[in-house]
Parts: structure tokens; C-alpha cells; sequence
């Protein structure tokens, strides 16, 4: 940093101009100057004025740099090449019947299981990065390694964003005054681009389209799960993705699992629906709140998605159809 420009700086960190005006530092016409040149150039008097320590004040800017990278999320070491589930035991204390469980960027696994058979539970094994201090004993390692401290219990260096079945928003805003507070506070280059891509993208998977001022609080169940799927696909930083029972969300399952694979997300997804269970790669099988098993899904199971896919349809053409107050006909579905 100490070799940037002003510009340079300002260009990789836009953050820093909170810096400099916060100490009263104008840097018009100095942009070509390093922060210590530009410091060099003032004299006793202005530095006195401003009381500013030239000496001490380079190393309170690196200091906010990284301060401010880490709030972000923006650390270059938080890069996600793998996840790792290492075996522990369920409700009856027996050990899980798998060696270990590796997942990469843009792999998707389902979690399937009986309702209550502890598929939310490794979801929260996951997202807390358990190092065998949870009832299952499990531990997760993040590129092959017990995950930083801060990953597992700093709110603003989260590796795992978590889609529940349940959206409530209490904030008095329109969708498009949320998604661009987000996308502001992120310090993005382009907050009005980010925030029109992700209402977009939104609504492409919603069953029903909503308006960019339409208020957050009141979108459907469907339409606000489809915008906070949009919003962690395009704007969070955070690499490993968790959805609990997506079938639920009254959006298109198929095109939101492709925006979120699309950005190099790992997705792990609980789920009932058989669809979803074999459009995954591997799916993880739950009993008795244990891993029973870890299974790929094959090629027979693939061409199966196409027929399920058709019976798929034809439930959603009949929902719609109901929907809209028609009279249900065997044509209009067959």
C-alpha cells in the first residue's frame, strides 16, 4: 500500500475517502501522490491544525484498510476451496457410517430424511463450523483445516449464509430501497447495477413478479425467500450456501439452484422433494440424527429428473391454474 497512489488507493479501497474526510484531508489535485508524499507536502502549521501525526497516522490508515477488508468481508484468505464434514455420532451414540464428506465450490448436495430425523441440526453443524462440541460430535474443516476462530463466532465474518423457511422483514422499505442499502453497505462500485440485477434476478424466480417499490414487508412468502436468494447469490460473500427445504418457497427450485451454483456457491439444501434430492450431486441420508449414508446420484437417477421434471410441471400448471380462479380441465394439464 505504501507505494499506491492516492487514486490507486481509493480506486481498490473505496472506503479510504471516509478515512480521509473523517481527518480533514483534501486530496484534490494530490491524487498522483502517495499518502506519505501527499503528508510530506503539508507543512507544520496545516498538520497542526488538522492535529494530525504525520509519523503515526500512515499505520491508522493501514490499520482502517484492513480493519474495514475484514468487516467486509473481503479478505483475500477466506477464499473457500473446499468443505469438509468429518463423522461424529447420532441420538443413540453410535458412529456415523461415513469416513468424510468433502464439497467444492459450485457442488451441490441435498439432505434428505423423515421430518425430525436431524437434518436441521447438520445444517447448524455447518454453519457453526462444529469442532466436535456439538450434540452430534461432528467437526467441519474449511480447506482441509479447523475453520479461524473468527469464521465461527464473528457476525461480520460469516462463511455460511443460512435461507430458512421463514422471511420476515421489519424494515419500512420498498424492495429496491433494501436490496441497494445492502448492496451500499457492501461498499460495491456499482450499488444502483448490483441492486437492478438482483431484483431482476428475483423476480426470474418468483412465481409472482413485484415492483421495485413494492415494500419488503409486503412480499409474499414466496417472493421474499426468491429476493433473499437473489441478494445472497449476487451480492453476499458468503461461499457456502444453506437452504432448508426450498419446495416450501413458492419459487422456481430449478432456476434458483442454477443462480447460486452459477456463482461458485457450495449448496447444501434439505430437502423432501425428490426433484431437488436427485437434481444434487450427492445427497446425504439422515437417520436418528446421524449421516446413515452418503450417496452419489446416478446416472439412472438423472434421467429419472426428466420424468419427474413432467410430473413436476404438471402440478405447477395445476397450482397456477387454481391460482387464478379457472376451473382445474384434464387438457389444460395433460
Amino acid at each position: 500500500m505504501k507505494e499506491m497512489t492516492l487514486s490507486q488507493l481509493l480506486e481498490q479501497y473505496p472506503f479510504v475517502l471516509d478515512f480521509l474526510q473523517q481527518n480533514r484531508l483534501e486530496i484534490q489535485g494530490y491524487e498522483n501522490l502517495t499518502f506519505m508524499e501527499y503528508l510530506a507536502q503539508m507543512d507544520e502549521e496545516e498538520l497542526e491544525e488538522k492535529a494530525i501525526d504525520a509519523q503515526n497516522l500512515p499505520g491508522e490508515l493501514n490499520s482502517y484498510i484492513m480493519q474495514m477488508m475484514e468487516f467486509l468481508g473481503l479478505e483475500k484468505d477466506k477464499a473457500v476451496q473446499s468443505l469438509t464434514i468429518l463423522p461424529g455420532q447420532n441420538k443413540s451414540g453410535e458412529a456415523e457410517n461415513f469416513d468424510k464428506l468433502e464439497i467444492l465450490p459450485s457442488h451441490i448436495v441435498s439432505i434428505v430424511g423423515p421430518t425430525g430425523s436431524g437434518k436441521s441440526r447438520l445444517l447448524a453443524d455447518i454453519e457453526w463450523a462444529a469442532q466436535g462440541d456439538t450434540p452430534t460430535k461432528r467437526s467441519i474443516l474449511i480447506n482441509n483445516q479447523p475453520p479461524d476462530l473468527k469464521w465461527r463466532y464473528s457476525p461480520n465474518n460469516k462463511l455460511v449464509a443460512q435461507l430458512s423457511q421463514n422471511m420476515n422483514f421489519v424494515m419500512d422499505l420498498s424492495a429496491g430501497e433494501f436490496v441497494k442499502l445492502h448492496a451500499e453497505s457492501r461498499m460495491v462500485e456499482n450499488p444502483d447495477e448490483i441492486a437492478e440485477r438482483i431484483l431482476e434476478s428475483a423476480n426470474y424466480l418468483a412465481g409472482e413478479s413485484f415492483l421495485e417499490s413494492t415494500p419488503v414487508t409486503s412480499l409474499s412468502g414466496g417472493q421474499s425467500r426468491a429476493l433473499m436468494i437473489a441478494d445472497t447469490a449476487i451480492l453476499s460473500k458468503s461461499p457456502i450456501v444453506l437452504i432448508d427445504e426450498i419446495e416450501n418457497a413458492g419459487i422456481d427450485r430449478k432456476k434458483a439452484l442454477e443462480l447460486l451454483v452459477s456463482q461458485d456457491k457450495i449448496v447444501l439444501m434439505a430437502t423432501h422433494d425428490p426433484l431437488l434430492a436427485l437434481m444434487a450431486d450427492r445427497r446425504i441420508v439422515i437417520r436418528n440424527g446421524g449421516i446413515h449414508a452418503v450417496l452419489q446420484t446416478t446416472p439412472e437417477e438423472k434421467e429419472l429428473i426428466k420424468e419427474l421434471g413432467r410430473i413436476d410441471n404438471i402440478m405447477q400448471t395445476a397450482r397456477n391454474s387454481l391460482r387464478a380462479g379457472n376451473i382445474l380441465l384434464r387438457k389444460d394439464i395433460i
